[in-house]
């Protein structure tokens, strides 16, 4: 029989598709940590965080002086450098200016101290795995911010000993250093201060919870900026009054040629995770 183009043409049998497991539902994303409400302390919080502070260093010393001594290297090449250049009067921005970065170094000591309060162990690899991987999290964006601040108040230091001194002094102040002791020096010297104090202020509003909190919690760096404020607003008296502790303590470890960091900037580092720790409590479960 012949086969027409009327014909209908036979039906391919279709394939059967493989047998395809279902994929995994995706993890879901849990959204940043719950910020506590910040609570209201007492001025005898600012020696008990200085006990824990000290306790916390004599426990574990070598961290402490680890993190401590790139500030003080620090601090003695830009001494060495300013003073053969001539230019010592330099360093005096750089020290009003101290406290804006000082906390940048306490990241390791939050983490020390907190692995001392859950009682885990302080093991060099893990400590320093946690301050690496901060890299990847909101840290360095609160770095900036506190680096960005400290190199606008050079320029803002460096600008206010112009208007006071003029430009002849800059070349002049090296041979005679009672200039700054004495008239428009002494102003300049009042007027940077204070205005070093305005800054310094400015970033102990920021950091005192905001730096502890991104080590901490999962959360952003306007959220921590925001709760370190509501903190300090909450308890301004005392917050003043820890600032000021923390600035008397930086300033005299400074003047033994930056050695006394060895010992001020991991005690104020790990009290400064204690205070954090009273200003911003876990809530209470249930």
């Amino acid at each position: 029989m012949a086969v027409t183009d009327s014909d209908p043409k036979p039906i391919p049998t279709p394939i059967p598709e493989p047998e395809r497991r279902p994929l995994p539902d995706p993890m879901p994303d849990p959204g940043p940590d719950e910020i506590p409400l910040p609570d209201v302390i007492g001025f005898d919080a600012i020696p008990e965080v200085l006990a824990a502070g000290w306790r916390d260093f004599r426990r574990a010393p070598a961290f402490g002086l680890l993190f401590a001594a790139f500030y003080v290297a620090g601090g003695l090449v830009l001494a060495a450098v300013t003073t053969a250049a001539g230019r010592e009067w330099w360093l005096m921005p750089f020290i009003v200016g101290f406290p804006l970065i000082a906390p940048f170094a306490a990241v390791g000591l939050y983490e020390v101290s907190r692995r001392i309060e859950a009682d885990r162990p302080l093991i060099w690899r893990e400590v320093l795995a946690v301050v690496v991987a901060q890299k990847d999290r909101q840290v360095p964006s609160m770095a900036m911010v506190i680096l960005l601040l400290f190199m606008f108040w050079a320029f803002v230091a460096h600008t206010i000993f112009a208007l006071f001194m003029g430009v002849s002094a800059l070349t002049n102040i090296t041979s005679s250093a009672e200039a700054l002791l004495q008239g428009r020096g002494l102003v300049m010297l009042l007027t940077g201060t204070a205005v070093g104090a305005g800054f310094a202020a400015l970033l102990f509003g920021i950091t005192v919870v905001g730096l502890p909190l991104l080590l901490d919690r999962e959360v952003d760096l306007v959220s921590a900026i925001i709760a370190s404020f509501q903190a300090v607003g909450a308890n301004l008296p005392v917050m003043l009054g820890w600032g000021l502790v923390i600035a008397a303590l930086l300033f005299a470890a400074i003047l033994p040629l930056f050695l006394g960091l060895f010992i001020v900037l991991p005690v104020l580092g790990h009290a400064s995770w204690h205070m954090y720790r009273r200003l911003m409590p876990d809530p209470e479960p249930g």
